[in-house]
């Protein structure tokens, strides 16, 4: 076992983990969490625009003929995300070069909007099309924040900038100093998207659209489930490793599905946003240990798992399970390891057929994740009462895995403290 372990630790889970922390990824990481809160804050007037209550209340007539005003906040927040996420993008991956954050940021935001052309609207003028700076033009919002603080930086670095003198304030030198590369950008998306008249967003399109359709299937939800929970079993945060190249479809995936319900769609496109994996498969968090906590609760024999369990489960409850993982522990334990992985496995299947089936609506809100999951997936499903009846069954499913194991886990504990004459493993 632990030249298995040592095994995949070299060849495996150290190289991945080296990738998650690549510059360009970890910018991309760092920019789709900056802009988290818009998203969140306005997935929720989603709810509010179309309460989980019946048609013919008086809140659900009143939503109904205001839901375009309900929605302002919407459309102005999680509808352009990718806006904020290009500015959050270009901040970290110029701060990470020592360049001006803001500069950086700011020269992503002009090269994502120097891929939309504007249209002439009479009685209005100039009309910028929206559609685009949502989940629909994530990717590129990546590509071209990325391309921009690179020509920030070959500038700075072949000192094509222009420098002003000591004396100057800095913010006036910062401004004079983007100034070449900031032409630099503009010329070169305007050439793209005026003189060769290239819509990047539709090129972008075609090139993904097969990430895009394997990641919504059963496969695509089985593979991040298990990556994150293998890396884990190493003591490395699977969510960030695997987040960090998953996420940008995932965020495409909510868009998608809160775009539909705000069109008033009948039909929601995506079966696996991120929200599945959070309130439906990642129950008390990674590896579905709330089920974990609950067994040891009930069923501890040993001191230690008693004392560890009253001290897990409300973090537990709302989804914080580094204290199990790292107290139990789960990292580099061949027993615990096997429901860790097994268990997320389970949950996602039903979870993902249920949905699939037409028996949960899928999720297309994103609600804080640490709220308490019966909670969360009510919340994400728009108010589906049948989401909180899943949660349930998924906790008592990863309860009934969990047992047998922790239960052999437990008993070497017991023989461990009375063996050594103490509370807590030596380990």
């Amino acid at each position: 076992m632990n030249g298995f372990i040592s095994f995949l630790d070299k060849n495996l889970s150290g190289p991945m983990a080296r990738l998650s922390e690549q510059r360009h990824l970890r910018a991309i990481r760092d920019g789709v969490i900056s802009a988290l809160p818009f998203i969140i804050v306005g997935s929720f007037f989603l709810i509010v625009a179309f309460p989980p209550l019946p048609e013919d209340s008086l809140i659900s007539q009143w939503a109904a003929k205001h839901a375009n005003e309900i929605l302002i906040p919407y459309r102005l927040t999680m509808f352009i995300m990718s806006l904020y996420i290009a500015f959050g993008v270009g901040y970290n991956l110029a701060k990470s070069y020592d360049l001006d954050p803001l500069s950086g940021a700011q020269t992503a935001v002009a090269a994502l909007l120097l891929t939309i052309t504007p249209q002439m609207i009479e009685d209005l003028g100039f009309v910028l099309p929206m559609n685009n700076l949502g989940g629909h033009g994530l990717f590129v919002a990546m590509l071209v924040s990325i391309l921009s603080v690179e020509v920030l930086r070959l500038c700075k670095g072949s000192k094509i900038t222009i420098k002003m003198p000591e004396q100057v304030p800095a913010s006036v030198s910062r401004s004079f100093e983007a100034l070449i590369p900031v032409a630099l950008v503009v010329l070169l998306m305007s050439l793209i998207t005026v003189g060769f008249e290239i819509d990047l967003h539709q090129v972008v399109d075609k090139a993904v659209s097969p990430l895009v359709t394997a990641g919504d299937s059963i496969f695509g939800v089985w593979i991040p489930v298990f990556l994150i929970t293998f890396f884990w079993s190493f003591g490395i945060h699977g969510v960030s490793v695997v987040g960090t190249v998953a996420r940008p479809v995932w965020e495409v995936y909510l868009f998608n599905n809160a775009d539909a319900v705000a069109s008033g769609s009948s039909h929601i496109p995506h079966i696996a946003p991120e929200t599945l994996y959070q309130w439906f498969i990642w129950i008390g968090g990674s590896g579905a240990t709330l089920g974990l906590v609950l067994a040891m609760l009930l069923f501890s024999k040993s001191k230690y798992s008693k004392t560890l369990s009253r001290a897990c489960l409300v973090p537990g409850i709302f989804n914080i399970n580094e204290p199990v993982i790292f107290g139990v522990p789960i990292v580099l334990n061949p027993i615990m390891i096997v429901p860790f992985v097994i268990t997320p496995l389970i949950t996602a299947t039903l979870s993902y057929f249920a949905t699939a089936a037409g028996l949960v609506t899928p999720t297309y809100i994103q609600p804080p994740w640490t709220l308490p999951a019966p909670i969360g997936a009510y919340l994400a499903t728009g108010g589906d009462w049948r989401a909180i009846v899943l949660v349930l069954l998924n906790i008592a499913i990863s309860f009934f895995i969990y047992l047998p194991f922790f239960k052999i886990y437990d008993r070497n504990m017991a023989e461990m403290e009375t063996d050594k004459g103490s509370d807590l493993p030596s380990a």
